[in-house]
């Protein structure tokens, strides 16, 4: 029982990782360009809470998605 180390396996993670990260941000960009208001003006100047929420289950789902298609 040793600990092995393997920089491959931890190189392989952090692509994965990155790639994800830039997938999710791409696509949050995406969504919020398709929709007729501007989510970062509706959530924090007229504080819009169910939108928000909204917007953080959305991009829940989709890292979700991101990570079982990149696993």
């Amino acid at each position: 029982m040793g600990f092995e180390f393997h920089l491959g396996s931890m190189l392989n993670a952090l692509i994965y990782a990155i790639f994800g990260v830039i997938i999710l941000v791409i696509s949050f960009v995406a969504w919020d360009k398709i929709t007729p208001y501007d989510l970062w003006k509706e959530i924090v100047e007229k504080q819009n809470t169910a939108l928000a929420i909204f917007a953080g289950l959305m991009a829940l789902g989709i890292a979700i998605i991101v990570a079982s298609a990149v696993h």
